[in-house]
C-alpha cells in the first residue's frame, strides 16, 4: 500500500507554529494549488489544502515560510475526526508533511536584522543554495532571456525534433 503526496502551491497566509504540551513544535498552513483546468467562465479554480509539519521541519517552515511563497510539499494524506462542542463528528483530511522546498527566494524579506545586504542560504528545489547567486545578479542585471519585443530569429539547426 502508498500513501504519497506531492503538491506545489502557495501559501494562503503565514504558518502558525505551536508546541505541544511536551515540547514538540507542529507547524500548520494552508497550500493554494491550482487546478489542471479552467471553469466554464475562464477562470481557474485552486484546492485550498492543509498542511502540517513536526519537529525541527515546523520550526524551520515557520522562520522562512510567508504568505504567497511558493512551495513544494511532500508527505502523506491522514483523516482524523474528533467529535466537536455539538456532538458532531467532524472530519478532517490534511497532508501531513516530511519534506518542503522553497521553491523562489524571499525577495522582500530581511529576515537579517536589519541588514538589508545580507543574503541568506535557502535552498531551492534543486537542493543548491541561493545565497551566492544574489551578489553575482546584482552585478549583471541584463537578463539574456528577456522580451525587448523583437523576434527570436532560431534556425532549424538549433530544434531538437
Amino acid at each position: 500500500m502508498l500513501n504519497r503526496v506531492i503538491l506545489i502551491g502557495r501559501l494562503t497566509k503565514d504558518p502558525e507554529l505551536r508546541y505541544t504540551p511536551s515540547g514538540v513544535a507542529v507547524t500548520q498552513f494552508t497550500l493554494a494549488v491550482d487546478r489542471p483546468f479552467t471553469a466554464q467562465g475562464g477562470e481557474r479554480e485552486a484546492d485550498f489544502i492543509p498542511v502540517v509539519t513536526w519537529r525541527q521541519l515546523a520550526e524551520t517552515c515557520a522562520n522562512y515560510l510567508r504568505k504567497g511563497r511558493l512551495t513544494a510539499v511532500e508527505g502523506r494524506i491522514q483523516v482524523r475526526n474528533y467529535e466537536n462542542n455539538e456532538g458532531k463528528r467532524v472530519y478532517v483530511t490534511e497532508v501531513i508533511a516530511d519534506n518542503v522546498r522553497f521553491l523562489e527566494s524571499s525577495k522582500g524579506d530581511s529576515g537579517s536584522a536589519g541588514n538589508s545586504n545580507a543574503t541568506r542560504e535557502e535552498p531551492s528545489y534543486g537542493g543548491e543554495t541561493r545565497g551566492n547567486q544574489t551578489s553575482r545578479n546584482k552585478n549583471n542585471n541584463q537578463d539574456p532571456f528577456s522580451d525587448d519585443g523583437k523576434p527570436i530569429d532560431i534556425s532549424d539547426d538549433d530544434l531538437p525534433f
